[in-house]
């Protein structure tokens, strides 16, 4: 087992790059919807199931793969994934069927939880005192790797056919897959469970760990609200309203990478002990920034500026909820670490699938208020059930 704790800088800069390379074929499509489904005749209302369906086999890599870090070694987990993720990304350049398109964007999904197996084996290379930060840092190229996938997508079909997105995505991750063959250490779980026991084994850690269903479901409605948020925006810059190019989508969406900075940031504050306080802070930015995209209907130059400021808080948002959360489930028991993971996350990205489901739908009927409706809500209710959590004095009342 490899117990090397003083876990050096390249290294996570690497494990950062990866994530962000590998998780980003799942949000391709997400800004060129319109482009794929029109070349696949698929209606402007079922597109959203492109995103859906890729995030749904995502969760399902989470619940049936990432677990497999905790009895296997994982490099040789990691190095598999992406093997598998490279096949599929160029499958899905060769098909013309809108069913076969979606069943090979699931099993996208299932592939790009090499992910989910790295946050985890950072985690165990660091030392805990530097654990928030550690991972902070590898999840900020996550993050940057699900906001750059927009802005890169919508810029190359701009000028090209959108399947030279995912060709480029694969040769990306052959190059990525030498270095990592190169400089990944070993690590070799001591588990002598077999593959059934730990799936079966999931289901006592939910019910015997309260904090990672709370984290689990703050992050899915945030997650939701933020997929809602990518899934409806670009179709209200594309509308007669605003009638963006997908140049200018893309543009758009980058702006939103700026969020990638709370990462590294609730990295910080966990190891600081103010998990509570942030959490806080990113369900009432959310809340807001959906509440200032009200204004945003009228296709002005002002309504462009409030649009684009939303993007880049609800990102900001995101992306600290989720590293507070995993900081906090990776204190609870490091030999079940992936397991927990991997609840985490799939609990999250299916709020994720069912928003980005939504979103083409709630947009096309009800329009952009409808998708501000949805996603403060969401989050009303998310932020409600954040209060109902017991501070560590009201646990020590308790005891007294």
């Amino acid at each position: 087992m490899c117990v090397e704790r003083n876990i050096s800088k390249s290294l996570i800069f690497l494990l950062a790059v990866s994530c962000g390379v590998i998780v980003a074929n799942i949000y391709y499509s997400q800004t060129i919807i319109s482009v794929i489904s029109d070349t696949l005749n698929m209606s402007l209302k079922s597109s959203g199931f492109i995103v859906s369906i890729t995030q749904l086999g995502y969760g399902v890599g989470l619940v049936f793969l990432v677990p497999l870090a905790d009895k296997y070694e994982n490099k040789k987990l990691i190095l598999s994934l992406i093997i598998l993720s490279i096949v599929i990304t160029i499958a899905i350049t060769l098909t013309t069927s809108p069913s076969l398109f979606l069943i090979i964007s699931l099993l996208l999904g299932v592939s790009a939880v090499a992910v989910q197996v790295i946050v985890p084996y950072v985690s165990h290379l660091a030392a805990a005192t530097e654990r928030g930060r550690v991972v902070g840092n590898v999840m900020s190229g996550l993050m940057l790797g699900i906001m750059m996938s927009r802005p890169a997508s919508s810029f190359i079909s701009e000028f090209l056919p959108w399947q030279f997105v995912y060709i480029l995505s694969a040769i990306l991750m052959f190059i990525l897959l030498m270095v990592l063959w190169l400089k990944l250490p070993e690590r070799h779980p001591k588990n002598s469970l077999k593959y059934l026991e730990i799936l079966k084994s999931m289901k006592m850690i939910v019910v015997s760990e309260p904090v990672l269903r709370r984290r689990s479901i703050y992050q899915a409605a945030m997650f939701g609200c933020f997929s809602l948020f990518w899934t409806a925006s670009p179709l209200l810059l594309l509308s007669p309203v605003f009638n963006f190019s997908h140049q200018g989508v893309a543009l758009f969406a980058l702006a939103g990478v700026a969020g990638a900075i709370a990462a590294p940031l609730a990295g910080k504050m966990a190891d600081q002990d103010k998990v509570r306080k942030g959490t806080k802070y990113a369900m009432i930015i959310a809340m807001i920034s959906f509440g200032l995209t009200l204004f945003c209907q009228s296709g002005s130059v002002v309504a462009v500026f409030i649009l684009t400021v939303a993007a880049i808080l609800i990102d900001f948002a995101t992306a600290l909820n989720l590293v507070l959360g995993q900081r906090e489930i990776f204190l609870l028991n490091s030999a079940l670490r992936s397991r927990i993971n991997g609840i985490y996350m799939a609990t999250f990205f299916l709020g994720g699938s069912v928003a980005s489901a939504l979103g083409a739908w709630v947009f096309v009927v009800f329009g952009w208020i409808g998708v501000v409706t949805v996603s403060v809500t969401i989050m009303l209710l998310a932020f409600i059930y954040f209060l109902t959590e017991k501070t560590p004095l009201d646990l020590n009342a308790t005891l007294v």
